[in-house]
């Protein structure tokens, strides 16, 4: 393919955008190579300035749960653009959205609307912080929570060492309440507890990890996860930016019937505007300003264009009752047909899945945790990446992403990907 006008427009966005991109992974410095640049997209592709067409894997890092430009989306967008884009002030589908989400979601009372991922994981940390009365946060390696300073800590040296900044501008005081701890590992976790004890306000934890690559939790870790707040009084924070309403209606909570304190929403329930929220049960949220101590606020929380296109794709969703099983089934047969022509090649890899979730990983050992994913061949992801690319097919310019099913994807278009990838590798 072709991308001429692309590498154009990156070199023009160089002069006057760090890097030439808004957010670090699109430069496809992983990768290596230029980005594309995106004109338009519809249903399951992407339309580039050079006029190429892909199958996307991406949707937009996951919100796209039922394809671009999906009408209902844009027509709510559209109307609701036409009586004014933002208020400060409260509208009536700021309440028909929570009224929604709080019948979709279990365990929670209340919800917060707020502007993207990060800003909901920041403020839950925040509230819980406010309602046990302690400071520290347990965190777990490759779980990626938006770039709020607690959030931006890499491993120290043992098991119970206090993290250290991964990026600079982050204090060593930010870093020494942050705790970091390996995922589906609970021993790791409960002897950093009691190295730790009666410090902790709580654990947030990606209930299915996405951003090491697409890691489930082993079976009873999230249960364990459960029982070690509950003895030892602190919080469990689910960071659903990524899982909510897209693994089931209420989420990793009832994929796993586990019972998060506060949930992080973001992605889906946006319908692909910027949209954040958190929740929980009423005496958790009724901690928070204007009802109690906790302070948060935004001028554009809540504004109405995105409530409208969330309002929207949750509507759609709540409805369909067969949709979440489309998207696993379609997610299943990608992972067969994908396995099938690795093994042929003999290309050392494994897939890992979780409903409309998937991951190929180009290692020969099980992909648990963030040590594991990192083993992983770089090679031979990039030369997938690329091959993958030219074949029309555009998946995470990262081994560390997980991969997006859109329920707009047709199984005419996993035959496509799945023949892709045998052309990649003969």
């Amino acid at each position: 393919m072709i991308y001429k006008r692309s590498s154009t427009l990156f070199t023009q966005a160089e002069q006057v955008i760090p890097g030439g991109v808004n957010s670090p992974v699109r430069a496809f410095k992983a990768v290596g190579g230029t980005p594309i640049f995106v004109k338009e997209a519809k249903g399951a592709y992407l339309y580039d300035e050079d006029g190429n067409q892909f199958i996307d894997y991406i949707n937009s890092w996951g919100p796209m749960i039922l394809g671009h430009a999906y009408e209902p989306v844009v027509n709510a967008v559209i109307a609701k653009a036409k009586k004014g884009t933002s208020f400060g002030m409260p509208t009536e589908i700021e309440t028909k959205i929570a009224e929604l989400a709080v019948s979709m979601v279990p365990n929670i009372d209340k919800i917060r609307f707020v502007n993207s991922g990060t800003e909901a994981c920041m403020s839950a940390v925040r509230l819980a912080r406010g309602f046990t009365k302690k400071d520290k946060i347990i965190k777990f390696a490759g779980c990626y929570h938006g770039h709020s300073d607690s959030f931006l800590i890499q491993a120290g040296s043992g098991a119970v060492t206090f993290g250290s900044p991964n990026s600079p501008g982050v204090t060593k005081g930010t870093a020494q309440d942050t705790l970091l701890a390996r995922y589906n590992d609970l021993d790791n976790v409960e002897a950093i507890i009691k190295a730790n004890r009666d410090e902790i306000a709580c654990i947030i934890v990606e209930p299915v990890a996405g951003n090491m690559g697409c890691i489930p939790p082993k079976d009873g870790f999230l249960q364990g996860l459960r029982r070690l707040c509950n003895a030892y009084n602190m919080l469990l924070v689910f960071d659903e930016v990524m899982t909510g309403f897209r693994l089931a209606k209420g989420g990793v909570q009832e994929l796993y019937g586990v019972n998060a304190d506060i949930i992080c929403f973001g992605k889906v329930i946006g319908g692909g505007l910027p949209v954040g929220a958190f929740a929980a049960r009423n005496e958790i949220m009724n901690y928070l300003a204007p009802l109690g101590p906790v302070y948060q606020a935004g001028t554009l929380s809540g504004n109405p264009l995105a409530m409208a296109a969330g309002l929207a794709m949750l509507t759609a969703l709540n409805t369909d009752a067969e949709v979440f099983n489309r998207l696993a089934g379609k997610t299943e047969y990608l992972h067969k047909g994908l396995a099938e022509v690795l093994k042929k090649h003999n290309i050392t890899h494994t897939i890992n899945r979780v409903g409309s979730m998937i991951s190929v990983h180009f290692s020969a050992t099980e992909v648990v945790d963030f040590e594991t994913a990192a083993e992983g061949n770089n090679e031979t992801f990039k030369t997938f990446f690329h091959g993958m690319l030219n074949e029309g097919i555009y998946i995470a310019p990262s081994a560390f992403e997980t991969w997006f099913i859109t329920d707009a994807l047709t199984y005419k278009d996993l035959d496509k990907t799945i023949a892709a990838c045998d052309k990649v590798f003969s």
